[in-house]
């Protein structure tokens, strides 16, 4: 039984030594300056107390836990600790603006319409000290929008441009009932101009369309109209657009989008919300397809539009869609893929890489596009989704949002909002950790902004690497130093080939046995008693991974953790541990500081030292007469009245009967109590070293209960019978069968008797009617007055013939 509370003692201690190793990195960091120190963790501290080191314990050593330190006996004036601040540069609050009806005379222009806030701030971080602000979204009413529509010309796409073509007027009239302020663009695609994507026949270059269809020539990507307010204007140009035609099914849209994105001046987008409409019946071409056609450049991402046409569609490969997420998130376009159901499966595995994306069902001649781009706009600003620019090597940023109706996203889901409507608000906090020293403490910026808006938060993060003791009162070739070094924060910081506490030896003098022997005891002891190492002759002490335990001496010879225990505890909790050797606290005493001075723990209720029938060693009673114990050798399980006075606490707390019923669990709660099944099991004096008392006591019912009263050390033990030993009652049942029996075999003999009584009766009445008879003398003739009771009566007619 003792066996698996050892190994879990064990297992439980390597456990703790294992954290211990893992979570003190102030003392894993084996800093040998301040810089170093407060960068390998939040809660390191360096103390600059010129007298703070032990003898034998090493410069690192001055860095720790603040808290160590300061048990350790640095003043706490004396503690470098920098903690990390944050700042808000521009702050401008969030604008709240109502949609207009009518002609607006101080309509703001978008630039000044504010939907995020702040704008701009400034932390100053310290390694693994997180540092957190707030950002307040709200989608402004009436915010302007720039719509392009990028249309697939192929041939398939005949009958869908019919539609197209009125679709300014009455896009804008749409549009009208959710901004004042919306500008259209249109732009068109086929295919890169080369082989096989196209035929390159003299003939099919001018018209590659077949029979009697007039088509104009093949062409990547042409810019047909600019972003305009003028819907007019759209119909008009559009009106004008031809069919083209190409060979294979997927077609260049990437191309023709790659353009859209970065050709902003061309284009006409302004800093406003802006959405991308791609409406196409087919597949896509994406990168490393270009060498079907000898193309083998990757895609540069740069605006190559002449006359706005896409001139190197020959010349750079597909872009990837990674290239394509990246430069769309990089202009804040919103994109809307306007497909036909066959190719929805594909288009939507699209939309799942490119965030801010949405997915409609073109009809086959697009007669529903309006209201596909309409519920797709109000499917992609519904949500908000805040992203970051890339962040410097060891800088984390974790994200927590508060959305609408008190939602709360966390982890990955922090970073966006759904189900917004405008004119709602929603509150990120966000939280910025460094590690280390990124950047070599230069300055970084970073940017934060919700995708599809122009707007960002702008952060400058200022690292703390060094302490401010290491630009104040700093003396270099300090005679503290022996002109060999720097002092600063405290201590000497060498130069290159210098060693020693204050630099007094040389790198290339260190391992000489002259050295080594001013770092030993004597001569048959180890070099600072292996528990160190010989520096400049002098003894540097291992560092333990518990930063409570330290070895220290002239020759690592001492230490604070090899002292004796008591209760599992280093000098009883009671002491410190110098030199293997505990220091007691006052009022206590000891190898292991666990005896206490103090004997008010001894004192009985009469005031007497161990109630005058023993004496106080260590804070506790040894008690003199056999027949009393306890802490106070005041309990004397054997003496009479013992069963009556715990009788009311045992009945209550083991049948929950008696006087003490409702106040059981106040007054009765100082023993502990045992239930046993029968008498038999109760304890028996010879059973345990300590006395044992038996009682028996009897309720308000006439039931006995058994049970045996002891003191084992300070507890009180109670063992009692589970079931009460009541009186049985008469039992009715075979009382009246046995009545009921008595009686009926009573009659039955009674009849028996009388029966055998009339048939001996009987008998001598028939003996004396026999012997009478005998005995009689009767007249036998005929008497006078008898008649025969036959008459014979003759038929006159009867012959005797048969």
């Amino acid at each position: 039984n003792l066996l698996p509370p050892i190994i879990t003692k064990l297992f439980a201690g390597l456990i703790c030594h294992l954290l211990d190793t893992q979570g003190n990195e102030c003392i894993s960091a084996n800093a040998k300056h301040c810089g170093e120190c407060i960068q390998a963790g939040a809660k390191c501290g360096w103390c600059e107390q010129e007298n703070f080191l032990k003898q034998g314990e090493a410069l690192s050593t001055r860095c720790d836990e603040v808290e160590s330190l300061k048990d350790r006996g640095c003043n706490d004036s004396q503690i470098q600790n920098p903690t990390g601040k944050k700042w808000i540069i521009t702050n401008k609050r969030v604008t709240n603006r109502k949609k207009v009806t009518g002609v607006e005379t101080n309509k703001p222009k978008p630039e000044e319409i504010t939907q995020i806030q702040p704008q701009k701030l400034r932390l100053n971080l310290r390694s693994g000290q997180p540092q957190s602000f707030d950002l307040k979204f709200k989608r402004a009413e009436d915010y302007p929008i720039d719509l392009y529509y990028l249309m697939d010309l192929s041939y398939s796409m005949k009958d869908d441009l019919e539609n197209v073509k009125n679709l300014g007027t009455s896009l804008m009239l749409e549009m009208k009932k959710i901004t004042s302020d919306f500008h259209i663009g249109f732009g068109s695609f086929v295919e890169k101009t080369v082989m096989p994507y196209i035929s390159t026949t003299p003939s099919k270059l001018l018209n590659p369309c077949t029979g009697d269809q007039n088509c104009t020539s093949p062409f990547s990507y042409k810019n047909v109209l600019s972003l305009t307010s003028d819907g007019n204007m759209f119909n008009s140009l559009v009106g004008k657009q031809q069919i083209s035609g190409n060979l294979d099914s997927p077609e260049g849209g990437f191309d023709a989008i790659m353009q859209v994105a970065v050709c902003g001046k061309e284009i006409g987008w302004r800093n406003v919300t802006r959405l991308l409409v791609f409406s196409t019946d087919a597949g896509f071409h994406f990168a490393g397809d270009g060498k079907l056609g000898g193309i083998v450049l990757p895609n540069d991402g740069k605006c190559h539009l002449e006359d706005n046409v896409y001139t190197m569609s020959h010349y750079y490969d597909y872009p990837s869609i990674a290239h394509l997420v990246q430069k769309l998130s990089d202009n804040n376009i919103q994109t809307i893929f306007a497909v036909t159901e066959e190719f929805q499966p594909v288009y939507q595995e699209l939309k799942n890489l490119i965030p801010k994306s949405a997915v409609g069902t073109l009809s086959a001649n697009s007669s529903n596009v309006i209201n596909l781009i309409i519920d797709a706009y109000n499917s992609l600003s519904s949500e908000v989704i805040l992203d970051n620019s890339k962040l410097p090597e060891g800088v984390e940023i974790e994200y927590k949002s508060q959305c609408k109706n008190g939602v709360v996203n966390d982890k990955d889901d922090g970073r966006k909002c759904s189900n917004i409507s405008i004119g709602d608000e929603v509150n990120f906090n966000i939280t910025v950790t460094s590690k280390g020293c990124p950047n070599e403490g230069k300055s970084e910026t970073i940017k934060i902004k919700p995708l599809g808006f122009t707007e960002e938060v702008e952060i400058i993060l200022n690292f703390i690497c060094d302490c401010q003791c290491q630009n104040n009162d700093v003396v270099k070739k300090s005679e503290k130093c022996s002109l060999n070094g720097t002092f600063e924060c405290g201590a000497c910081r060498c130069f290159e080939g210098r060693v020693g506490r204050n630099c007094e030896c040389s790198s290339n003098d260190m391992a000489t046995d002259d050295m080594d022997q001013t770092c030993r005891k004597d001569n048959s002891t180890d070099i600072c008693s292996n528990n160190g190492e010989c520096v400049c002759g002098t003894c540097e002490c291992k560092k333990r991974p518990n930063p409570e335990e330290r070895y220290s001496g002239q020759f690592c010879e001492c230490d604070n953790f090899n002292c004796d225990r008591s209760e599992n505890k280093l000098c009883g909790g009671n002491g410190r541990c110098v030199c293997r050797e505990c220091i007691c606290d006052p009022m206590w005493s000891g190898r292991a500081c666990d005896c206490s001075l103090d004997n008010s723990t001894c004192l009985a209720t009469n005031k007497q030292i161990c109630n005058g029938r023993g004496r106080c060693e260590c804070g506790v009673c040894k008690c003199t007469d056999p027949k009393f114990q306890g802490p106070t050798c005041e309990t004397c399980p054997t003496c009479p009245g013992v069963c009556a006075e715990h009788k009311l606490c045992v009945q209550c707390r083991a049948f929950g009967t008696g006087e003490k019923m409702k106040t059981c669990k106040e007054e009765c709660s100082y023993f502990n109590l045992i239930t046993v099944k029968d008498r038999n099991k109760l304890p028996q004096p010879n059973d345990y070293p300590y006395p044992v008392m038996h009682c028996k006591e009897r309720d308000a019912n006439d039931c006995w209960f058994y049970y045996t009263y002891a003191v084992n050390d300070t507890e009180r033990e109670v063992h009692v019978v589970d079931k009460l030993d009541c009186p049985s009652g008469p039992d009715i049942i075979p009382i009246v069968a046995g009545v009921v029996a008595g009686i009926v075999l009573i009659g039955l003999a009674l009849l028996l008797i009388w029966k055998l009584l009339m048939i001996i009766h009987d008998r001598r009445e028939f003996a004396k009617f026999e012997k009478e008879k005998m005995n009689a003398k009767w007249d036998t003739g005929e008497n006078p007055i008898y008649k025969s009771a036959v008459t014979t009566v003759v038929n006159p007619k009867y012959e005797g013939k048969c």
